[in-house]
């Protein structure tokens, strides 16, 4: 049997984070599988603790397309980044929440053995999550840039004292224009990160859709829209905006954007995968990373029988 190949994200600016990336190397390599660190990470690790200079390096000594699983020890902002190391590649990411809200991460460091076990051994369910293709195109209709993101792509304002004016197009057909410091286009996994502070809607993972938040515009028409998976939405910079912005892909990837660029959001063919040790309700979910108060619920219990919704019938009214 080919021995797994687990990469493990973690960086070294925490020493808990170092801690927990030494202690499942030690446990990846107990049980005969192949521990492997970004470069970047091994550098970094391997100055504070020396032995972890000889795990074998992504992309040097082991192929992207040899990676089973990437097991992530870290927030929501180390979790993108294994996303963006994985890309390409077919290993979904397993998060171990290290951080504060880690939205993200499936468990929590507490039950971080019990989780690299069955990372190791393939006892994980893996579930795909929208992605975005992200194109920009010059004043020419040139593609000059092209990404993907899996939170949001934010087209910003560079200056702050400058707002930028943009036009929205849904499906190459123009919608409205207004000034604004920006418009956020998420996927439902990013509904509840840059969008959910810009005053953007919750959305459930397994709603298939993209939301289009505007950042303080200056117009009566800025609502949040929802659009389905399948339509482009396109935000232009007017040629005659004041203000030059920047284009962010999941805080990570960035390109400037002159008057008269055009950003180009859709869909991407390729989802995100993440690995599920737990068939947790998203509304559970939220209660627990967001301290939602539910004092005073009478609903059903745990072990309370999924309820059924009985509609009347047609028949009568025919």
């Amino acid at each position: 049997m080919t021995q797994r190949r687990i990469l493990i994200v973690a960086h070294a600016y925490r020493e808990d984070t170092v801690r927990a990336a030494v202690r499942v190397v030690n446990a990846v390599r107990a049980e005969g599988a192949v521990p492997v660190l970004a470069p970047d990470d091994r550098a970094e690790l391997s100055a504070i603790v020396a032995e972890l200079a000889d795990v074998p390096a992504l992309g040097v000594d082991v192929a992207l397309t040899e990676i089973d699983i990437a097991i992530v020890l870290g927030g929501d902002g180390t979790i993108l980044r294994a996303a963006e190391l994985v890309r390409g590649g077919t290993a979904p990411v397993l998060g171990v929440n290290m951080g504060h809200v880690g939205f993200l991460a499936e468990i929590e460091r507490d039950d971080m053995d019990e989780a690299v076990h069955r990372a190791i051994i393939g006892d994980y369910a893996v579930e795909e999550r929208l992605a975005l293709a992200v194109i920009v195109k010059d004043d020419d209709d040139r593609v000059v840039y092209e990404t993907w993101a899996l939170n949001e792509a934010a087209i910003e304002k560079d200056q702050r004292e400058r707002m930028i004016e943009v036009i929205i197009e849904v499906d190459r057909r123009p919608l409205t224009a207004y000034g604004a410091d920006g418009v956020v286009v998420a996927t439902p996994t990013g509904s509840t990160a840059y969008n959910f502070s810009a005053g953007g809607p919750v959305i459930w993972p397994t709603v298939q859709a993209i939301a289009v938040v505007p950042l303080s515009a200056h117009t009566l028409f800025s609502k949040p829209l929802v659009v389905g998976p399948d339509h482009a939405v396109a935000v232009e910079l007017k040629d005659d905006s004041a203000g030059t912005g920047v284009l962010w892909c999941d805080g990570r990837r960035s390109h400037p954007l002159p008057p008269g660029a055009r950003v180009v959001v859709r869909r991407s063919p390729k989802p995100v995968l993440l690995a599920r040790l737990h068939p947790a309700a998203f509304t559970d979910r939220l209660v627990r990373k967001f301290k939602l108060p539910t004092e005073g619920w009478r609903g059903p219990s745990e072990h309370t029988p999924t309820e059924t919704l009985t509609l009347p019938s047609l028949e009568a009214h025919e």
